[in-house]
């Protein structure tokens, strides 16, 4: 028993020793602690909370022609659809195909997120386009930045919008060559290149080699792809490689051979004006101006 009497009073004395009570700083703490729980969050800052998801939705914008059609239940017919990603390819559309006037505005979609917060009266970064001699044929230019949790979203909500019997899309997206694997040296006059990836039920005929694994696609060229394979839905994405930042006339150039094989339904420029050339390759990504 004395063993134990011993024991009982030796451990309560180990506490004292090594952990004091200090009973000011305990009353500070445990008062700071009540304070933040009772500590209400702002009006403002639940309001934000409740509007992102709202936010980051997807949202189209059509022409009064389209939104009429599609009110109706009906969807647009489109044979050829042509989506441009990134600045390269989408300043190639702008002046070897949008530069002549068969071409008219028919709406835009906007996109919410970290890197993209287009502002009212701004001009939006995913613009669509319809031949007016042949309104089958459309172009979408996209050169925002679509998050990952709205990559999907985007192509199930433009992909319905369109008729999917005889439907044909061809997507043209810049990536940069860093982000290129291969085993061989990449010499500075073998870029920049094409590589190809299709859906199962695409039947072309190919204009440049099929990307090597491991290479992957990634971003919104990969979600429209995975979208077309589901719905089987005939679809080419040609991903150019590059290594120059911003616009570049060579870049440009190498989206040629994709769009040649679409014969009438895209008419190329041969010879474009040299001064929507100059305009085109001067206007620079913001972000992009580290090497300028």
């Amino acid at each position: 028993m004395a063993a134990m009497d011993c024991l009982c009073l030796e451990w309560p004395l180990f506490l004292v020793k090594f952990c004091p009570f200090i009973p000011g700083l305990w009353r500070r703490k445990t008062t700071k602690r009540r304070s933040m729980r009772t500590k209400k969050t702002p009006k403002s800052e639940k309001n934000s909370r409740k509007r992102v998801p709202f936010i980051r939705v997807v949202q189209l914008h059509w022409g009064p022609e389209v939104c009429e059609a599609l009110q109706s239940g009906d969807k647009l017919p489109c044979s050829n659809f042509i989506l441009a990603v990134g600045h390269n390819a989408s300043r190639f559309l702008s002046v070897y195909v949008l530069a002549s006037e068969k071409w008219e505005m028919v709406g835009s979609a906007s996109v919410w997120n970290e890197r993209s917060q287009a502002k009212s009266g701004q001009q939006s970064g995913c613009v669509f386009f319809r031949r007016r001699d042949d309104p089958s044929v459309m172009i979408c230019q996209s050169t925002c930045h679509v998050a990952e949790d709205q990559q999907f979203q985007w192509a199930e909500k433009v992909l319905d919008s369109l008729q999917h019997r005889g439907l044909n899309i061809t997507v043209l997206s810049d990536c940069s060559l860093a982000d290129y694997k291969s085993a061989d040296y990449l010499y500075g006059s073998s870029t920049p290149f094409l590589r190809s990836l299709h859906s199962s039920v695409f039947s072309g005929p190919p204009v440049c080699p099929a990307l090597e694994q491991p290479n992957i696609l990634t971003g919104l060229p990969a979600a429209v792809l995975n979208h077309c394979q589901v719905h089987r839905i005939s679809a080419v994405v040609y991903q150019c490689f590059s290594d120059v930042i911003g616009g570049d006339s060579v870049t440009m150039e190498t989206y040629k051979p994709a769009l040649a094989k679409l014969g009438k339904s895209i008419t190329l420029d041969p010879c474009p004006s040299s001064d929507t050339l100059r305009k085109i390759v001067r206007t620079r990504d913001p972000q992009s101006n580290l090497y300028i």
